[in-house]
């Protein structure tokens, strides 16, 4: 029941606004030589500045800073400690970041690297951050460059969670399509290695703990994250509503070939990014304060409009930024539920001002808005775009 096609596989992929690109260091460097697989990465780069020059945003989440340092280091084959791990990747890293600045470059195309953990992208205010960046750079028509911070891991560094964290950052940039360029070509029922009964598995409607139970182990010497976390990546791809998507990444070309029909596994998301982050934001249990507003900004957030700090009049209870907070009409009924942008201190400071008043209110330029449109949805009947 997996296999039934009811698309071509190029559509998700044409059809995406934004678009996450995971490439896996077994691609990007010569198990062999340990050298960056240059020739390849040429061709991924004219891949992605085509996606650009068609009005799609990229945003290119790579490996293989530890597999290109620990050669410069002169590092024995096999597992690395952990200290060991972190210097190779921070040698590594400042050569794969020259490497993507040099072959951008050459399109026109402004390069951006951010450092990220999975840390990073679970906790409130560091996503946040991390999410204001993202948006920033990709506003401004550079193209971000993501990597795993493992020269300030704590733990021991485990490979394969560049997986997970491009998955991560679908969810905080609002991306429709994930790409998984890997070592292998997509999802089998069973390890196609041990078992040549083994039928490979284009389309996963829904990852079911049948789907998981396939997952094998690691192909690759250079990169040893599994099916496993990739399945786990695309459970969170998935449920921020963007299509993910596992494909064999080796060929020059790998993000046309996929346009062009190459097998692959496409996991399906249930709904859109911006419908599953409104669906989490509604969902909230217990949202953290409330905030009462006026006529006027009740009006305006029906009408699809941001929440002002000018059209708040009482803030209740304690919270941080990043919260969820509900909206109340001036009678108290519930009409709204947001991420606020300020803390409860802050709030009450600028709350009935002009936004043009925060920065000298507060001491430093904080948001525009108390809660933009995008984090918030009406609950009410009111406009939810």
């Amino acid at each position: 029941m997996h296999t039934r096609r009811t698309a071509p596989p190029a559509i998700p992929l044409a059809k995406a606004r934004r678009i996450v690109v995971k490439v896996g260091s077994a691609l990007l460097v010569d198990g062999a030589s340990g050298r960056l697989n240059r020739a390849w990465l040429e061709t991924l780069a004219e891949d992605l500045v085509r996606l650009r020059r068609r009005g799609q945003e990229v945003v290119l989440v790579s490996s293989g800073a530890i597999a290109l340092g620990r050669r410069h280091l002169g590092l024995a084959p096999g597992p690395l400690r952990l200290e060991e791990s972190q210097a190779a990747a921070a040698v590594g890293q400042i050569r794969l970041a020259h490497a993507y600045k040099e072959l951008f470059e050459a399109h026109d195309v402004t390069v951006a690297q951010v450092l990220l953990t999975l840390e990073d992208s679970e906790r409130r205010r560091r996503y946040l951050n991390a999410r204001a960046t993202l948006h920033g750079l990709l506003a401004l028509g550079a193209l971000p460059v993501i990597n795993e911070n493992d020269t300030v891991a704590t733990a021991e560094i485990r490979y394969g969670d560049n997986d997970r964290l491009a998955a991560r950052v679908a969810q905080m940039a609002s991306a429709d399509c994930v790409l998984l360029l890997s070592d292998v070509d997509g999802l089998y029922t069973a390890d196609p290695r041990k078992n040549a009964k083994a039928a490979f598995i284009d389309r996963v409607p829904r990852v079911t703990p049948e789907i998981e139970a396939m997952a094998g182990a690691a192909v690759s010497d250079v990169g040893t994250g599994g099916m496993s976390t990739k399945i786990a990546a695309a459970k969170i791809a998935v449920s921020a509503g963007a299509h993910f998507c596992i494909a064999a990444g080796a060929h020059k070309h790998p993000v046309r070939r996929i346009e062009n029909g190459a097998r692959c596994t496409w996991f399906l998301p249930q709904g859109n990014p911006a419908a599953a982050r409104k669906q989490w934001i509604a969902g909230t249990l217990r949202p953290g304060g409330a905030l009462t507003v006026d006529e006027g900004a009740l009006r305006a957030l029906r009408a699809g409009k941001s929440l002002l700090p000018a059209g708040v009049v009482r803030s209740r209870g304690r919270f941080d930024r990043g919260d969820t907070v509900s909206v109340l009409a001036p009678d108290g009924r519930e009409v709204a539920r947001g991420i606020s942008a300020y803390a409860d201190g802050d709030v009450t400071r600028i709350m009935g001002r002009k936004t043009s008043e925060i920065a000298m209110l507060l001491g430093f330029s904080g948001r525009d808005e108390m809660i933009h449109r995008d984090d918030l949805v009406m609950i009410d009947g009111g406009a939810d775009r």
